[in-house]
């Protein structure tokens, strides 16, 4: 008879193995604490670094009134609600957020869930069920992944962004069984946005229903609106996902659609009804910071002039950088073991990325994802390039300049 923990004992698990060998080796990036954060820069393990691996896109996390808000909150709801939603977990403080969100991405209800992978988990469980269908974006956040193997629903997966191979997986489905397409507004390892106009259009003429996960996308993309907004498809969208621990300087999730969409998965996910509901200071601290998103746009605009600078900054060095056309920007590197080298030598140089391998990556495809925010200052951000300038250099990831470009400088 075999014991459950012999794969623990044997160490017979690659992604164990592989994570020790480069810890030995002082090479394992992942886990490692930071000390002190203050937005663009962090203390980590006694070095002062830029932080270029913050999903903290507007920069509010620091923000005096999102603060203020979060202890106001505090003193006058205590630390937490210590029940669901379902019972005793529900406060005015989450109505509120619930109608303020609904009307921020253009929808007729919202729910608020503890954190954004339970709000895939719950809506798309909810929604769907043995014999219907969920079709995937193969580049997909792993918790819209669980929330299918949730469901029960069968699993299809398309090519990323291929509308050909979306619509190909459409026209192969049996008529029976609901339809429902899930993508990202915004991919969190690329930095590319969805088609999302050629996709509304494939489902339609295939009867499927559309899910929008845009846990990046909102407070980026469609003036801090989404990816619907910015595509002007708000309307044709069935649900709108959203995370508050990006942008929105908290932690938590939402769900938004039709009320009667909305009022369905209240009472159907798992997820909300048997997890204890957001806490009070991260729903006042998520109502402070989408105050600050409507009324001050100018937050939305310098994140975007950061993100443009950094881009042509990597193109002018000679990096890969994919198809990014967002915030997120990844510098494309391949093996695992030139990621680490790079990470470290970054490291080392002040600057702090975060390193993503396969299987989050495609075979090869590892990259040092970066991300920027809107109060990164140009000072933090030359010191970024001139840092990847030197480690790729010194790598050879990136080709040294000619003497004759030397002296032309």
């Amino acid at each position: 008879m075999s014991d459950l923990f012999d794969k623990i004992h044997n160490q017979q698990d690659e992604t164990i193995r592989r994570a020790k060998d480069a810890a030995e080796i002082g090479m394992y990036p992942y886990f490692r604490a930071l000390s002190h954060s203050e937005g663009v820069t962090a203390t980590f393990e006694g070095k002062q670094v830029v932080m270029l691996g913050s999903n903290n896109y507007l920069g509010l996390t620091t923000d005096p009134r999102v603060r203020q808000a979060a202890i106001d909150a505090i003193h006058h709801y205590g630390t937490s609600v210590t029940g669901s939603r379902f019972l005793n977990g529900t406060l005015e403080l989450h109505l509120e957020l619930e109608r303020r969100l609904a009307a921020f991405v253009g929808m007729e209800a919202a729910l608020v869930f503890s954190t954004g992978y339970q709000s895939n988990l719950g809506a798309i469980s909810a929604v769907a069920g043995p014999g219907d269908y969920v079709i995937l974006d193969k580049d997909d956040h792993a918790s819209i992944v669980d929330g299918c193997t949730m469901s029960q629903a069968e699993m299809k997966r398309f090519r990323h962004n291929s509308i050909d191979s979306l619509e190909h997986v459409l026209s192969k489905l049996p008529e029976e069984g609901g339809r429902l397409v899930v993508v990202d507004g915004v991919y969190s390892m690329g930095g590319d946005i969805a088609p999302l106009s050629e996709i509304v259009a494939i489902c339609k003429k295939y009867g499927a229903r559309i899910m929008v996960d845009d846990a990046h996308g909102i407070g980026v993309t469609g003036q801090g609106r989404g990816t619907a907004a910015q595509f002007n498809m708000t309307d044709e969208v069935d649900l709108i996902m959203g995370t508050f621990s990006k942008s929105f300087a908290s932690i938590g999730g939402f769900i938004a659609g039709k009320r009667e969409t909305i009022y369905y998965i209240q009472h159907k996910a798992r997820s909300l009804i048997f997890s204890a509901a957001l806490p009070p200071p991260n729903a006042a601290a998520v109502l402070a910071a989408l105050d600050i998103i409507e009324t001050e746009p100018e937050h939305v605009e310098n994140l975007w002039k950061n993100a443009e600078y950094m881009r042509q900054g990597f193109k002018e060095m000679g990096y890969n950088t994919g198809t990014s056309n967002t915030p997120i920007i990844p510098v494309i590197l391949g093996e695992d073991f030139r990621v680490g080298l790079a990470w470290n030598a970054l490291i080392e140089e002040g600057v702090y990325t975060n390193p993503v391998v396969p299987p989050a990556t495609p075979p090869k495809g590892g990259l040092l994802r970066t991300s920027y925010t809107a109060t990164h200052r140009r000072e933090h951000l030359d010191r970024a390039l001139d840092a990847f300038r030197v480690v790729g250099e010194r790598l050879d990831f990136i080709p040294s300049p000619q003497p004759e470009m030397i002296a032309a400088k």
